[in-house]
């Protein structure tokens, strides 16, 4: 498995859209409007691979110049479970200090907080609501 930084409107970046509509948006009835789209464009993007399949993604978006958020993570769902989240997040993180951020902040769907705990993450404020579903604000200090 490869990690690599990914560009915006590159085919690598439309196969990460094509990803985060099928695990993401689509089950809660969502899709991607081009302004979306559009506002990604200065995001840093990250995409694991094996040869030219994407096996799972995540964007690093910043708060302030201290603080950054990792975004949009999806792993394809036959391979939850294999590293690939772990690699992704690792990754994201080297990036994330690399360019001077000292805090990585998420919004994390409630499944997925008992994974992001194991990374270091903490719950930082109670629960809420975001796209329709229960979510919890997460930090970890890189």
């Amino acid at each position: 498995m490869a990690l690599k930084i990914i560009d915006f409107g590159t085919p690598e970046y439309q196969q990460m859209i094509k990803m985060r509509e099928e695990i993401l948006r689509k089950p809660l009835g969502l899709t991607f409007s081009p302004d979306e789209i559009e506002k990604e464009k200065d995001n840093l993007f990250i995409g694991a691979f094996e040869d030219e399949s994407m096996l799972g993604c995540c964007m690093i978006v910043e708060m302030d110049p201290k603080k950054a958020r990792l975004r949009q993570m999806a792993v394809l769902n036959n391979l939850q479970g294999k590293g690939i989240g772990r690699a992704l997040i690792q990754f994201a993180e080297n990036l994330a200090r690399d360019h001077g951020y000292k805090i990585m902040s998420m919004h994390a769907r409630k499944p997925t907080v008992p994974f992001f705990e194991k990374m270091g993450y903490k719950i930082t404020g109670p629960e809420f609501i975001e796209i329709t579903i229960p979510h919890f604000e997460m930090e970890k200090e890189l």
